[in-house]
């Protein structure tokens, strides 16, 4: 009987995997050498949260009504919900391999607390508060986890942080945990498909990418962790060889990525841009650099609004959808086509171009659920994140996250690897993340539902 493995890498970048150090990797290198392997598209944005929830059930952002870890919930200006797994309302993979009687081992793929029955195991993801929290299923799991690797870490305490070498501690021991977490139950559980996703690989992006990155525009050659992505993706390559232990010569096995990784140049102030071109309207004049919360908004002055992360939410003050609203409806096409104009010709702090691209939801989504953004905003193609601050004296342009200390941002692509089988060798251009459930449902002889938006990338009888 066939079965699948499914080892998740959040954030893991494709040019460090294939082109930089496929050579010092051994275990990957040969999952590469015998599969398929290349880019895979992610989702837009490329945001962890929903990005998993995503490629587990191959719907969009859109379907989900999920549009980021941040969501709003109404139409009101202080709705905003942290989307965790009671937002997913689409089933994912273990749902539909439970509802055919087929066993699933789920290991910190996001968006799985609170947790849900299925038929097998899970242990949830990094939104889970502690370990005082029901994150198992069955509950009783939850003391043999703790018994198998002590305390089990989710995620790390804060990973933008200046204490580095801290977070390299927490990164290793968290995932050392999970991995051997991971070992412990292939060994003792039944299963026809186990997935699980390590949160680690994102963590040291967004610590230590200028220390790796020449082109950073604060990167020190003689610093000491420059080679401490390096380090740590030999480390995993390790801990991945451990668990194809458990795959036989009827196993396929994936190694993914939601989205890769790349330098961070800077962040968009986009909340004050919008206050000095007079799309929005603050109760009080900012005394330094603060929040728009602190501040206040006059709504009935304001036209816009943003969110920053790595990349900006925009909202429209639309009269008749919100409490307070100015835009009028029949303006609303034209005001959002003209601030995405204006969004997209933001230079740099030198006046040049950067490529910023904006999207609305209804070009990107053939559905769209939820409160959506009324525009979705990728700042100099990624390379720059968004800012929600407002005031002070450094202008539209930082380069201090607002946040804490963040090294990377999201990239458009991540990464897949499958070997099995019957899988060609060679890579493969064009993968898309919504493709991966029904290639995994495909391989283990189940239906696809007519309502996921990607195709099979290997069908069993042609592999």
């Amino acid at each position: 009987m066939s079965k699948v493995m499914i080892i998740g890498l959040d954030c893991a970048e494709p040019s460090l995997l294939f082109e930089s150090w496929l050579d010092e990797l051994p275990n990957l290198r040969g999952l590469v050498e015998e599969g398929t392997w290349g880019r895979l598209r992610s989702i837009t944005p490329p945001i962890t949260v929903p990005a998993w929830s995503c490629m587990m059930a191959s719907r969009t952002p859109g379907d989900l009504g999920i549009y980021g870890f941040r969501n709003r919930s109404d139409h009101s200006y202080d709705g905003l919900y942290i989307a965790n797994g009671f937002a997913v309302r689409e089933p994912r993979l273990w749902d539909l391999l439970t509802r055919a009687g087929k066993y699933s081992i789920v290991l910190g793929v996001p968006g799985t607390f609170p947790v849900r029955p299925l038929k097998g195991v899970l242990v949830s993801c990094f939104l889970t508060p502690s370990t005082e929290s029901e994150y198992t299923f069955p509950h009783a799991l939850r003391a043999e986890v703790s018994d198998v690797v002590g305390e089990y870490l989710f995620d790390c305490t804060n990973f933008r942080t200046l204490d580095r070498e801290d977070l390299l501690r927490q990164v290793y021991e968290m995932t050392d945990r999970r991995f051997a977490l991971a070992d412990h139950l292939l060994e003792t559980r039944p299963w026809d498909m186990f997935t699980m996703v390590e949160m680690g690989t994102d963590r040291m992006h967004h610590a230590f990418w200028k220390d790796m990155d020449p082109a950073h525009r604060k990167h020190d050659p003689a610093g000491p962790y420059r080679d401490a992505i390096r380090k740590y993706y030999r480390h995993v390559d390790g801990l991945v060889g451990n668990l194809l232990r458990h795959a036989d010569d009827d196993t396929y096995v994936f190694v993914v990525s939601d989205h890769g990784a790349k330098r961070m140049d800077g962040g968009i102030r986009v909340n004050e841009w919008l206050r000095r071109e007079g799309y929005l309207t603050t109760l009080a004049e900012p005394d330094g650099r603060c929040s728009v919360d602190q501040l206040g908004v006059d709504w009935p002055n304001t036209i816009a609004w943003a969110e920053g992360g790595y990349y900006s939410r925009v909202f429209l003050n639309v009269r008749g959808r919100e409490p307070q609203g100015t835009v009028e409806p029949a303006h609303y096409e034209r005001v959002r086509r003209e601030l995405a104009e204006r969004l997209e010709a933001i230079p740099d702090e030198n006046g040049k171009p950067i490529g910023t691209v904006v999207h609305s939801p209804e070009d990107l989504y053939p559905q769209v659920n939820g409160v959506a953004p009324d525009l979705i905003v990728h700042f100099g193609d990624l390379f720059w994140r968004a800012v929600g601050t407002v005031g002070g004296d450094e202008g539209i342009h930082t380069f201090d996250n607002d946040t804490g200390p963040d090294d990377a941002n999201h990239a458009q692509h991540g990464l897949l690897i499958a070997a099995g089988p019957g899988i060609p060798a060679g890579e493969r251009a064009g993968m898309d993340l919504l493709d991966v459930a029904p290639t995994i449902l495909t391989l283990l002889g189940q239906p696809v539902p007519a309502t996921m938006r990607g195709a099979p990338l290997f069908v069993p009888e042609l592999v």
